[in-house]
C-alpha cells in the first residue's frame, strides 16, 4: 500500500516525464518521447506494427536510452490514424506506415529534422511547423474528460499519478466529509453525460440520504456504449482508465458504498484489457481495497462484461444484467437510489460523467461551472462521424454551436456537398436541420428542437442522405434491440418500421404518414423504459423538418436524395453514350445491352439499381432518377 508521501514522490518523479509532452520540460531522463496511438481506431490501422518497427529501429541505432516509446489512447483526430507525435517538438505525424519509421528515426530522431512530407499538413506552413493545438481541429476544444487521452500510457499507473492522478481521492478522504463532496458536485452543475442529463450531485445525495442505514450500497459505471457511431466512453477507458476508478472511489466515499461495478461491453477488448490492468495496479498500490490511504474507507471494483444488448444501457436493465439475469428494465419507482443493484441503494453514472469528477474536486465547483451554459455546465465529448472531413473525438464547452463543431472543428462536408442534418443522441435522438446550425449545443436547446444530447454521438449527413431512410435505419436498430418486455416497444416499433419500409418502397399513403406520427406519440407515452420512450424521436424529428421528403415518397413516388432503391430508375442518355460497353460488362444482372460504339439501353425489369454502371461510365451518360 502506498502512503500519501510515497504517492507524492511518484508524482514528482513522473511529472517531469509527462511534462515533456506538454511544454518541453527538460527534467525527463529521455531526450524525446514518441507517442503512438494505441486506441481501437489506430490499432485497427496498424499502429502495433509501427511500435514494433520503432522498437527495432531504436535498438539498431542505439537510441533506446534516449528515446521513449509511449503507447497512448486516442488523440481524437481518428481520420488521420495511425497517429504518432514526437516530443518535445510536438511534431504530428499522420497516416503513418511502418515502412515510414526508418526515415523518421534517421532524419528526425537522429538528425533533428522532422520529416515534413509525413507530418499532418495543417501543422506545416512553409518552414514553420505549428503546434497541434493551433490547428482548426484542436484550437476550439477544451479537454477535461479527455485531458489524459493521447498524453499518458494508460497501462502505467505512475504516469496517471504524474498527472495528479488519485490526488482528488486523497483530498476527499483526508480533507472533506461525504456531504462536502456531494455539495461540491451539486455546486459544479455537472449533469449525467449518458443521455438523460440528470444532475449528478442530486443522484448522489439521494443515494446517501434515502436509506441511511443500508448494510450495503453500490456504485456502478455504465460503459455499455451502444449508440451507432458512438465511441466516447470507449476512448476514455482505453486512454485513461484510472480516472474512472478514482471517480468511482470518490462516489463510493460520498454515498457510503464499499463496492463498485463497471459494466462494459465485451466488444471493447482493448478497453476491457486496460481496465483489468488498471484495477490490478490500483489494488497493488492500495488505491482500491481496504483502508485506502490508511483511512477507514474501503472500496473495490469488479468488471462485468455485457453481451452487446442495447437495452442494457438503461440503468435498471444494466443492474439486472449484473445480477446475472436477462437484461430487462424494471418499473420505476422504486428508483435505483433506493433499490438498485441487488435491491440495495445504487448510483449509476456513465464513463464520461466519472471522468469529470476528479478535476471538479481538485479545481473546485466554480471552475467547472464557469464553463458551458446556465443550465448545462462544463464540456461535452462528441464522436464526430458521417459526412465530415475530420471524423474523430472532440470535446467542447457546452454552448458551442453545431456550426462550429461541423465547419471549423470537423472541417466541413467533403466533396463540396451541402450540410443537410446532424443526428445527435443515436437511436434515441433526432435530426437537427441546417436551419438550426447556430443553436448552442446543450441539453435544453437540443430537446427544444426535437433532438437530445444522448451520450454524444454526432453523425453528419449531406444532401445525398434520404431522411426517411435515416429514420428507417434507426428504427430497424431499435426493433432489433428491444428486449420485448413491454408491448408498446416490442410491437409498436415493429409497426413503425413496417410503415417506413412501405413508404420507402413507394407503397405508402398520406394516411400512413398520419398513422405513423400518431403511433410515435403512443409509444413515447406508454413504453416501460427509455429505449421505447425515445425510439420514435428519429421519426418525429424527420417528420418535423423533412415532411416534404415523406410526401415526395408517397405522392410523387420519388426519393429526392436518390437513395431508396425501389423508387429509382437508371437511364442512358443516347447522345452521350459512346458504346464503350463498360457499363454492360460490370452489370451483375445483365440488364444493359447494345453494340460496340452504339448507344446502350437498360432493361428496367432486370436492373438491380446497384449503381455499378454509373461508377464505371466515363462519359456521364447514365443518370439516376
Amino acid at each position: 500500500m502506498k502512503t500519501l508521501e510515497e504517492l507524492k514522490v511518484i508524482r514528482e518523479a513522473m511529472q517531469g516525464e509527462v511534462a515533456l509532452r506538454s511544454h518541453g520540460d527538460a527534467s525527463s531522463k529521455y531526450e524525446r518521447h514518441v507517442l503512438v496511438c494505441g486506441g481501437t481506431g489506430c490499432t485497427s490501422s496498424g499502429s502495433s506494427k509501427i511500435i514494433e518497427a520503432l522498437e527495432t529501429e531504436l535498438k539498431n541505432k542505439g537510441l533506446t536510452e534516449k528515446v521513449q516509446i509511449v503507447k497512448t489512447g486516442c488523440f481524437g483526430l481518428c481520420a488521420l490514424g495511425p497517429i504518432m507525435i514526437v516530443y518535445p517538438e510536438g511534431s504530428f505525424y499522420s497516416m503513418v506506415k511502418h515502412e515510414d519509421i526508418p526515415k523518421i528515426v534517421e532524419e528526425h530522431l537522429i538528425c533533428g529534422n522532422p520529416v515534413k512530407e509525413l507530418l499532418y499538413d495543417e501543422t506545416v506552413s512553409g518552414d514553420e511547423i505549428k503546434a497541434l493545438q493551433d490547428t482548426a481541429f484542436y484550437k476550439k476544444q477544451h479537454r477535461v474528460a479527455l485531458r489524459n487521452c493521447g498524453v499518458i500510457n494508460p497501462e502505467n499507473i505512475e504516469e496517471y499519478i504524474g498527472e495528479n492522478g488519485y490526488q482528488a481521492l486523497a483530498k476527499v478522504l483526508t480533507e472533506m466529509t461525504p456531504d462536502e463532496v456531494i455539495q461540491t458536485i451539486l455546486d459544479s452543475g455537472l449533469r449525467g453525460r449518458g443521455g438523460g442529463g440528470f444532475p449528478t450531485g442530486v443522484k448522489w445525495k439521494l443515494a446517501r440520504n434515502i436509506v441511511k442505514d443500508a448494510d450495503q450500497k453500490y456504485v456502478c459505471c455504465n460503459a455499455d456504449e451502444g449508440d451507432p457511431g458512438a465511441f466516447m466512453d470507449r476512448s476514455v477507458l482505453e486512454g485513461d482508465p484510472h480516472v474512472v476508478l478514482e471517480a468511482m472511489a470518490i462516489a463510493g466515499y460520498a454515498i457510503g458504498a464499499t463496492q463498485g461495478y463497471i459494466y462494459v461491453r465485451a466488444e471493447y477488448p482493448i478497453a476491457v484489457q486496460r481496465l483489468e490492468i488498471a484495477i490490478k495496479q490500483a489494488r497493488e498500490y492500495g488505491l482500491l481495497g481496504k483502508n485506502i490511504f490508511g483511512t477507514d474507507f474501503s472500496f473495490d471494483i469488479g468488471l462485468r462484461l455485457g453481451a452487446g444488448a442495447f437495452v442494457c444501457g438503461e440503468e435498471t436493465a444494466l443492474m439486472t444484467s449484473i445480477e446475472g439475469n436477462r437484461g430487462e428494465p424494471r418499473p420505476r419507482p422504486p428508483f435505483p437510489a433506493e433499490k438498485g443493484l441487488f435491491q440495495k441503494p445504487t448510483i449509476l453514472n456513465n464513463v464520461e460523467t466519472y471522468a469529470n469528477i476528479p478535476q471538479i474536486i481538485l479545481n473546485g465547483a466554480d471552475w467547472f461551472a464557469s464553463m458551458g451554459t446556465e443550465k448545462s455546465k462544463g464540456t461535452k465529448v462528441f464522436a464526430l462521424g458521417g459526412k465530415i472531413h475530420n471524423t474523430g473525438l472532440v470535446e467542447v464547452p457546452m454552448g458551442t454551436t453545431l456550426r462550429t463543431v461541423i465547419e471549423e472543428i470537423g472541417g466541413g462536408i467533403p466533396n463540396g456537398k451541402k450540410f443537410k442534418a446532424a443526428q445527435t443522441g443515436g437511436p434515441s435522438g433526432g435530426c437537427i436541420p441546417a436551419e438550426h446550425m447556430d443553436i448552442p449545443i446543450d441539453y435544453d436547446n437540443l430537446i427544444s428542437i426535437g433532438s437530445m444530447m444522448g451520450s454524444g454521438g454526432l453523425i453528419v449527413m449531406d444532401e445525398d442522405n434520404c431522411m426517411v431512410d435515416i429514420a428507417k435505419f434507426f428504427l430497424e436498430f431499435t426493433v432489433d434491440e428491444s428486449c420485448g418486455k413491454c408491448t408498446p416497444c416490442r410491437i409498436g416499433t415493429k409497426r413503425m418500421y413496417e410503415m417506413l419500409d412501405k413508404i420507402t418502397r413507394g407503397q405508402g399513403t398520406l394516411e400512413d404518414i398520419d398513422k405513423l406520427e400518431e403511433l410515435c406519440y403512443y409509444i413515447k407515452q406508454n413504453s416501460l423504459c427509455g429505449l421505447g420512450q425515445t425510439a420514435p424521436n428519429p421519426v418525429l424529428s424527420t417528420l418535423r423538418y423533412f415532411r416534404d421528403e415523406y410526401i415526395a415518397h408517397v405522392v410523387d413516388k420519388k426519393c429526392p436524395a436518390g437513395v431508396c432503391k425501389h423508387l429509382l430508375s437508371f437511364e442512358i442518355d443516347t447522345e452521350k453514350c459512346k458504346g464503350c460497353t463498360m457499363c454492360a460488362r460490370v452489370c451483375p444482372a445483365g440488364a444493359i445491352s447494345g453494340s460496340v460504339k452504339q448507344p446502350h439501353i437498360i432493361n428496367k425489369d432486370k436492373c438491380l439499381k446497384c449503381g455499378a454502371c454509373i461508377e464505371k461510365c466515363k462519359f456521364g451518360a447514365i443518370t439516376k432518377k
